[in-house]
């Protein structure tokens, strides 16, 4: 096969990852980069999804296993594009790979250097969205792919400050000799006939919005600390708890529009707050027959197939409040217990509410690092930071450079199926393009 007779996806996640099997199923070569230690993206952390609540982690993680598998897709993850060069069906990608630390052939997934790593549960859990703890020497999550552990250089103290306790107690607790400190970050040098991007999104951290008082109250998080917080696999075992005394929680409020569709941050719509706000309600009354659930909205967009019924579902069966009014200032009592002021916009009236826990819908924004990868790849990005198309109707997936193409959350805000649809749609276009290469 021709070395241009092949397509590069950046992004792991279920965009990547479908555009990466709909390509290698065509009998294309696929390289998949991936800048975390393992693919699955946002799709991971999540624990059920709407409209069906199936659990999120069971549908992906197949999709995982079948990527990193399959012999036409070569996944390089911990690594990042650095510079792109050449045209349309003659692309030069140069890749940076960055140190593990541990041999990806040789290790098993054991956990033994995490288990006896000096600095265990010692810094925040980027998967558990700081909720848990992990060490300088951990598995990114249960079922991470590939299952190789990762040494964090900048907190593992034999890298940083050349000693750790006599020996470094990783690498002898590593029976298969899979800890490697004489690592050093790689270029890796591709030739592609197409480029497809799938970065994804971060959520927005409200720090500067302080009428919330996220990051000064305790028992209130954000939607992605939920999602870890009610999933078994998460850093409470998937109780629902307040952190200031890790009570059980019973009364929960979940407030809309943080961050967007507000024109000093960000104007446009997310698309799945209120739908995953209505899904964590649901899971919330699964988990305890008597939690409350209140959903602070400015109007509920519920546009797609199915998502009207959902939330009517919500009211009727799970007994989840619907209350339109944006909330003006959250405070907290004596203990500890976040106090909610609002105008109820359908009567007109000023009231508080007292809840054990607040979760905001914050804003999602396009993933880190987009302007230095659009820089490299020489697109466009819009005004909100999205990778700009050429046409939002005959061309939603074509960049402003030919042979590069988008999807997923990457392009705009959209939920997973309409992500997984728009990757097979970014694929088909690759493969037009590779096809004709010589």
């Amino acid at each position: 096969m021709s070395e241009n007779k092949s397509a590069l996806i950046i992004g792991g996640g279920v965009a990547g990852i479908q555009a990466s099997l709909d390509l290698a199923e065509q009998d294309f070569k696929v390289y998949l980069v991936e800048k975390n230690s393992s693919i699955g993206g946002r799709m991971a952390q999540l624990d059920k999804t709407f409209p069906t609540n199936d659990c999120s982690i069971c549908i992906l993680a197949p999709k995982m296993l079948e990527c990193f598998g399959h012999e036409n897709i070569t996944v390089l993850s911990y690594s990042e594009v650095s510079e792109v060069s050449g045209e349309k069906g003659d692309f030069t990608v140069k890749v940076r790979k960055k140190p593990r630390y541990v041999d990806e052939e040789k290790c098993t997934g054991c956990s033994a250097c995490e288990d006896v790593c000096l600095l265990k549960d010692r810094f925040p859990d980027e998967f558990d969205m700081g909720l848990g703890k992990r060490g300088a020497a951990y598995l990114p999550f249960a079922q991470a792919v590939p299952r190789v552990a990762v040494i964090d250089e900048e907190r593992c103290i034999f890298i940083t400050k050349g000693k750790c306790g006599e020996a470094p107690a990783c690498k002898e607790a590593c029976e298969r000799n899979a800890i490697d400190f004489e690592q050093k970050e790689e270029e890796v040098e591709l030739h592609v006939g197409a480029i497809i991007v799938a970065t994804g999104l971060d959520a927005y951290e409200p720090y500067e919005m302080e009428e919330y008082g996220y990051g000064r109250i305790e028992n209130v998080i954000t939607g992605l600390q939920y999602e870890r917080m009610i999933n078994a696999g998460g850093p409470t075992g998937g109780h629902l708890i307040r952190l200031s005394d890790e009570k059980q929680a019973k009364k929960l409020a979940f407030i809309l529009c943080v961050g967007s569709r507000d024109l000093k941050r960000y104007p446009y719509c997310s698309s799945v707050c209120c739908m995953y706000s209505t899904k964590s309600g649901m899971l919330a009354r699964e988990h305890e027959e008597d939690m409350e659930s209140f959903v602070f909205y400015t109007d509920l967009r519920a546009f797609g197939r199915g998502f009207q019924e959902y939330i009517e579902r919500g009211m009727e069966e799970y007994g989840i409040n619907y209350i339109r009014a944006r909330p003006g200032k959250i405070t907290e009592n004596g203990d500890k217990s976040p106090v909610i002021w609002y105008e109820d916009t359908l009567i007109g009236e000023l009231k508080r509410m007292e809840v054990d826990l607040v979760i905001l819908a914050t804003a999602l924004v396009p993933s880190k690092g987009v302007e230095e990868l659009a820089k490299a790849l020489g697109v466009e990005l819009d005004e909100y930071g999205f990778f700009k198309v050429k046409d939002p109707l005959y061309a939603p997936v074509d960049t402003t450079r030919e042979g590069v193409f988008v999807c997923g959350f990457a392009q705009s805000p959209k939920d997973i199926t309409d992500s997984v649809a728009e990757a097979s749609g970014a694929a088909g276009r690759a493969g037009e393009v590779i096809s004709f290469v010589s």
